[in-house]
């Protein structure tokens, strides 16, 4: 075979880190992906997306040969290994689109070669790849499945995928050893797995994180509409007391995972997960809880809200399901004019941060980038700053 590895999906968040990771370490490896813009701005030796030592690693990896930037599904026949990073996304009716990652193998089945190891690398519904083995077995291919969930942080992946442990699951002790060695390239801490553990394990851990999110936000708003300080209140509780340590900061909790697998956690308990329920009430209301706040003592009618930061977390340039969106769109419909900006967002409808103070009335930090932190907001304008990034007491 021409590959040790071909990701299919590769020039995303999780397929491009993945792709350079293996690159690093010798092995062959081909992004193939069917977005040609991207194609070219990476061939280019430009990454498409924030991601630390990225680019200078894919500098290094093309010049060396190891990896390749494919626009050809026919490539897959030529890998030994396949990794597929599209995971089990949720509708329009917040339920799982659960014949999407099937759907795919559909497509690029012919391109399989007996003896190849698919690895399915994203979150998926739990039992999907119970499914597309099963799938694949009766397509008449000799093609071992394993699942390896990424567990990446964007923006620190290729950190992330050397320190992390990964895991691999299988029902197959063969399989298991197959997909061992090959992650053994990148990272000496394996975890082996029966394929549903691991798809619980994937889907449970965003569905925690999600929750331990909405906990500090529902304290928020409970200390606000006390007139109390939740920031002073949370360093009560968390100074050298470790029992509470695990409180989070509030803030506009979103982005393309969590949100979306507390959704299709809910649906795999047969829509029986209060707690789940509970998460996506607290987060998603948050810009509501804001809006109405504001409402109550202003006239919106008459005021211009900035935005200042518009990725779904700070430090990044993805705005996938950001909440300063949903922001912008409650604004929109009831202010005077709304403005956004972000450092790292190219949207030609954005402002510059300083332009937006000097045209806002009302200024919401949608996210905390480090650099908004050294901004002079003038003290005539009103601030809504859920992060605390200003240790203003938060109360608006």
């Amino acid at each position: 075979m021409e590959y040790d590895l071909c990701v299919v999906g590769g020039f995303g968040h999780v397929g491009l880190p993945l792709s350079l990771a293996f690159a690093s370490k010798g092995l062959k490896v081909c992004a193939l992906d069917i977005n040609k813009a991207a194609y070219e701005l990476i061939s280019s030796g430009k990454m498409p997306f924030k991601e630390e030592g990225a680019e200078a690693l894919l500098s290094s990896t093309m010049k060396a040969g190891t990896l390749k930037l494919s626009l050809d599904q026919n490539d897959i026949s030529k890998s030994s290994n396949v990794v597929i990073v599209i995971g089990t996304p949720v509708g329009e009716h917040f339920s799982p689109e659960l014949g999407v990652v099937e759907k795919l193998v559909s497509k690029i089945i012919p391109q399989f070669r007996d003896g190849q190891l698919l690895i399915l690398r994203s979150t998926v519904f739990p039992g999907t790849t119970r499914s597309v083995e099963r799938y694949i077995k009766n397509s008449g291919k000799n093609v071992d499945v394993v699942y390896c969930p990424e567990r990446i942080v964007e923006g620190v992946a290729l950190k992330e995928l050397q320190t992390i442990p990964q895991i691999i699951a299988s029902n197959s002790k063969d399989v298991l050893k197959r997909a061992a060695e090959l992650f053994k390239n990148i990272t000496p801490d394996i975890l082996e797995a029966a394929p549903l553990d691991a798809e619980l394990a994937k889907i449970f851990s965003n569905n925690l994180r999600y929750i331990q999110f909405s906990v500090a936000n529902q304290f928020f708003m409970i200390a606000n509409d006390a007139k109390a300080d939740f920031y002073k209140i949370k360093h009560l509780m968390t100074y050298k007391y470790p029992r509470a340590a695990g409180l989070n900061d509030a803030g506009f909790a979103s982005g393309p995972c969590l949100f979306k697998d507390t959704v299709q956690m809910n649906a795999f308990n047969n829509y029986d997960f209060p707690l789940g329920y509970a998460a996506i009430s607290v987060n998603e209301g948050l810009p509501f809880y804001v809006y109405s706040r504001l409402r109550q003592k202003y006239d919106l009618s008459k005021m211009n809200v900035g935005i200042l930061g518009m990725a779904f977390k700070a430090e990044s340039d993805d705005s996938r399901d950001s909440l300063s969106y949903k922001l912008k769109e409650i604004f929109t419909f009831e202010g005077k004019g709304v403005f956004c900006s972000d450092p790292y967002i190219k949207d030609p409808g954005f402002v510059g941060s300083q332009e937006l103070l000097d045209k806002s009335d009302i200024i919401i930090i949608g996210v905390a980038h480090k650099e908004y932190a050294n901004l002079k907001i003038p003290k005539d304008k009103i601030v809504v700053d859920i992060w605390n990034l200003y240790k203003a007491g938060s109360i608006f």
